[in-house]
């Protein structure tokens, strides 16, 4: 099967192809998977005092303030006081409750990127999405299923494995999809590969929510908002996306 791979916000593909290199080692040494990685259209500065957490430059994001942000509207800049709410949904809505910056003109662009790239490279039967990369992708499926409700069109991509990530955006309203307050649902084969010990944790769970659950995977490696890399851990976790692709094939 082959993959589209999406970075986090700030990444690049380079920095991403190493931080994915275990579990990638691990599934082309069967030939169950190829990837193509790709940097995000928007050339980005991380926030104040992540820098260093970022590594060196390019830098790279998705989505970004349609208009000039200040530190308090673009939402990944507010991720330093993440708020703890009851449910997923609920921590989602209280960190966008207010003063967060519209980003509709970069998600609608970033969704015609990347169905420009499938378009272009494909055919790519999975994606991967890490973080801010996790929730573009799954804004990419539902705007696939919005095209084949509208067109006719099949979706091309038949699975997604989410690091880390976020709700997705509707791709009609672009508000974020919480599986509380809508019945909009990703309806193909998922794995959620999350850390219990992310401090953004709740933001996984709120993607997980808003994935059809017979389809769906969660694998908990443990630790914080980072891939898994311990030889154990990227075997057991091969064998789980190896029968994700065989049921998604």
């Amino acid at each position: 099967m082959r993959f589209l791979c999406l970075p986090g916000a700030y990444g690049s593909a380079d920095k991403f192809q190493v931080q994915l290199a275990p579990l990638v080692n691990e599934l082309v040494s069967d030939e169950s998977a190829s990837f193509r990685f790709i940097n995000a259209p928007c050339e980005a500065v991380p926030p104040k005092g992540f820098e260093d957490f970022f590594g060196k430059p390019p830098y790279y994001r998705f989505i970004e303030p349609d208009e000039k942000e200040t530190e308090d509207t673009d939402v990944l800049s507010r991720i330093r006081d993440f708020p703890e709410c009851d449910t997923p949904e609920d921590t989602m809505r209280e960190l966008f409750k207010e003063g967060v910056a519209s980003s509709v003109l970069s998600t609608k662009r970033a969704i015609e990127f990347l169905l420009d790239i499938m378009e272009k490279e494909g055919p790519f039967e999975g994606i991967i999405g890490y973080s801010e990369g996790a929730t573009v992708a799954g804004t990419l499926l539902l705007a696939e299923q919005e095209l084949f409700e509208k067109t006719g069109r099949q979706p091309m991509i038949k699975c997604a494995i989410f690091f880390a990530g976020w709700p997705p955006l509707d791709p009609r309203t672009f508000s974020m999809v919480l599986s509380d307050e809508s019945d909009t649902m990703i309806n193909i084969h998922t794995c959620h590969i999350i850390g219990s010990l992310d401090p953004y944790v709740a933001g996984s769970m709120a993607l997980y929510n808003t994935c059809e659950p017979d389809y769906a995977h969660i694998f908990d490696h443990g630790k914080g908002h980072t891939l898994p890399r311990e030889k154990v851990v990227i075997k057991e976790l091969g064998d789980v996306i190896r029968n994700m692709i065989a049921e998604a094939s």
